[in-house]
């Protein structure tokens, strides 16, 4: 029998993904007691109320979300999110906080989800995840893209240094319309080869991010 492994985190009310971005509001918008007055007696639902910013918890980048006439959610191929072969790197020592290419160039990446472990998702939910985060450079950028990866995932705060403003690594993989996936969890729970994986989000237009709930398929 196949085996699934959750690689997202729990999203919930108050959640701060990223410094400065707020926390997601989770709500009611029909309580069960109030939702009593509409249905036979016994009968109750809950209907939550959601406001969030679409970088919250585990997410998925579009194209849309760095260049403005990019493909956006709605118009992401499922086979790029999908049942994609699997390939986990792990970059836990690397002894610099930049992943550098030379993890990548000797392997297949054509059509994979390349799922880069660096380990900092141990520091979720603390102070210690928003600063000295492990990140990919440029140039490992361009192996993945020459290389022909399908999707490309790490479990960091971001795939770029955030220390300034350039963003090479999402520029160059979403140039490339190969999605990204930041903030994901639990990759050591994978093996480095072996399963397939799937990270889709809503279908959403005119919205280049959202979250997903990403999972890899054991056979």
């Amino acid at each position: 029998m196949s085996k699934l492994i959750d690689v997202s985190h729990t999203v919930h009310d108050g959640l701060i993904t990223y410094p400065g971005f707020p926390g997601p509001l989770v709500c009611d918008f029909l309580s069960r007691e109030a939702s009593k007055a509409h249905y036979d007696h016994g009968t109750t639902f809950h209907i939550a109320k959601v406001e969030m910013i679409a970088n919250t918890g585990t997410y998925v980048d579009s194209p849309f979300h760095r260049f403005e006439h990019g493909v956006d959610l709605a118009d992401l191929p499922l086979a790029s999110l999908a049942d994609l072969e699997g390939l986990v790197i792990d970059a836990t020592a690397c002894a610099d906080r930049a992943v550098d290419p030379e993890l990548f160039e000797s392997l297949d990446l054509r059509g994979k989800a390349v799922l880069v472990r660096t380990g900092w998702d141990r520091h979720w939910a603390t102070p210690a995840y928003f600063s000295g985060h492990p990140h990919l450079t440029a140039a490992t950028a361009e192996v993945l893209r020459t290389g022909g990866a399908a999707l490309v995932v790490i479990d960091s705060l971001n795939i770029d240094n955030t220390d300034g403003g350039a963003r090479p690594v999402h520029t160059v993989l979403l140039g490339a319309s190969i999605p990204i996936v930041e903030h994901a969890c639990n990759l050591g729970s994978l093996p480095r080869a072996g399963f397939r994986f799937h990270a889709v989000p809503v279908k959403f237009r005119g919205v280049g991010t959202f979250p997903v709930r990403a999972y890899a398929v054991l056979e």
